[in-house]
C-alpha cells in the first residue's frame, strides 16, 4: 500500500470511528456527556471537544501556506482555538455538525495528496510558541494517531457510562488481499 493510500485509509477510519462515537454519545442524556469522569479532558463532551480543537489546529497548520492544498481552503476561515482544553461547543448537536464538516475536509484533502506532497516540510509554531519544521507524512501519522488515542479515551468513557460503540479496530477497514 502506498503512503497516500495509507493516509486515505486513516482518514476513512477517522470518519468511520467518529460517526460511531458520536452515534453512541447521542444515546446519553446531556448531563451524562458533561459529567466530570476524571478523564484528562474531564467529560465525554470535553474529550470530543479536544479532538475537534486539536484537529482544527493541525488543519490550520497544514493550510497555513496560501495556494497549497486548495482542499483546505474551508479551514483557513475558521478561528484558531486558543487552548487545547478550551471547548469549542457546549452541546453535542453543534459538535456533531462541526465534526462531520471536519471529517469531510480531512477526507477530501487526503484524497488529493500526492506522494510528493507527503515529502513536504511543514513549518509550524506550537501552542507554546516553539517553532518546528517536520515532514508532512510524519505529521499526518501523528495527526491520525492523536485522534485514535483520544477516541480510545472517549470510547472507554462511553463504555463506563453503559454505551458500547462496537468494533473500533482499523483492521475492519483494511481490505482482504487475494493471494
Amino acid at each position: 500500500m502506498s503512503r497516500t493510500a495509507h493516509i486515505c485509509l486513516l482518514a476513512d477510519y477517522n470518519a468511520w470511528m467518529n460517526t460511531k462515537l458520536y452515534e453512541a454519545a447521542a444515546l446519553l442524556p446531556a448531563e451524562a456527556l458533561t459529567e466530570d469522569r476524571k478523564a484528562f479532558f474531564g467529560s465525554i463532551l470535553g474529550t470530543l471537544n479536544h479532538l475537534v480543537v486539536a484537529d482544527t489546529i493541525w488543519l490550520k497548520r497544514f493550510a497555513a501556506e496560501p495556494g497549497r492544498f486548495a482542499a483546505l481552503d474551508p479551514i483557513r476561515d475558521t478561528t484558531l482555538p486558543e487552548r487545547l482544553d478550551l471547548p469549542m461547543f457546549d452541546n453535542l448537536a453543534e459538535l456533531i455538525v462541526y465534526r462531520e464538516w471536519l471529517d469531510v475536509v480531512i477526507t477530501n484533502w487526503t484524497s488529493m495528496l500526492t506522494e510528493a506532497d507527503l515529502n513536504l516540510v511543514i513549518h509550524y509554531v506550537n501552542m507554546r510558541g516553539a517553532e518546528f519544521d517536520k515532514p508532512l507524512f510524519a505529521l499526518l501519522v501523528h495527526f491520525f494517531n492523536h485522534q485514535t488515542h483520544h477516541r480510545g479515551q472517549a470510547s472507554t468513557l462511553l463504555t463506563q457510562a453503559g454505551v458500547d460503540i462496537g468494533v473500533t479496530d482499523l483492521l475492519a477497514l483494511i481490505p482482504n488481499v487475494t493471494i
